[in-house]
């Protein structure tokens, strides 16, 4: 009853959900994930033209100066390991895959700056599989509707979803419940009083007016 009533209102609220983030290209689309980690959307989106109108390949971006690297993500936070991780990728990228990024979870999880988060993002939304992958967003919502018990590990909270959600929706699903912890079930000041799933939450007494 509480899977069936959460995808039904997921469904209304994001029938058609889509990533936020920016992108044309493979490696593009890896970079931007990457970069998203502990920032906004919004932020990377904003540096995301300066990085590819000035390294348009990624011969160039392996031949990046970090230094230069580092002044155009310096918003998105935490942007001297980033500028490293982004040209560690280019760098493997070029050398070991021809320049197109691998379809393969362990290779990914290799990359610099690429953890399981990342990888089921990048292989949900550029290859359309069926993966889980568990932000911010996805653990909060989770644990809140008791999808998951507050202790659970990320690992713990993917292997419990992907097993009560149908495996054909999981993409969608993944980007449904980042999309609905980011604009409705928020960290703070989450939109209790008009959420359906209210009566299923373990934290509605706190958050309600």
């Amino acid at each position: 009853m509480m899977i069936s009533s959460l995808l039904e209102y997921l469904e209304y609220l994001f029938p058609d959900p889509k990533c936020e983030l920016d992108y044309c290209t493979d490696y593009q689309l890896l970079m931007a994930i990457v970069l998203s980690a502990q920032s906004t959307d919004k932020k990377v989106n904003s540096v995301l033209p300066s990085i590819f109108s000035k390294y348009k390949t990624l011969e160039d971006l392996k031949d990046a100066e970090l230094s230069d690297l580092e002044a155009i993500i310096r918003p998105v936070g935490s942007y001297r390991i980033k500028a490293r991780y982004l040209k560690g990728i280019a760098t493997r990228l070029v050398d070991e895959f021809s320049s197109e990024v691998p379809v393969d979870r362990e290779i990914l999880e290799s990359f610099p700056g690429v953890g399981r988060k990342t990888a089921n993002v990048f292989l949900a939304e550029f290859y359309h599989m069926p993966t889980i992958a568990v932000d911010t967003h996805v653990e909060r919502v989770s644990k809140r509707l008791k999808l998951a018990y507050s202790n659970d590990s990320v690992f713990d909270v993917e292997r419990k979803l992907m097993k009560k959600i149908p495996k054909e929706i999981w993409a969608k699903f993944h980007l449904q419940m980042v999309l609905f912890g980011r604009y409705y079930c928020k960290a703070v000041k989450p939109s209790c009083n008009e959420c359906r799933m209210k009566e299923f939450c373990r934290e509605k007494k706190k958050n309600l007016d």
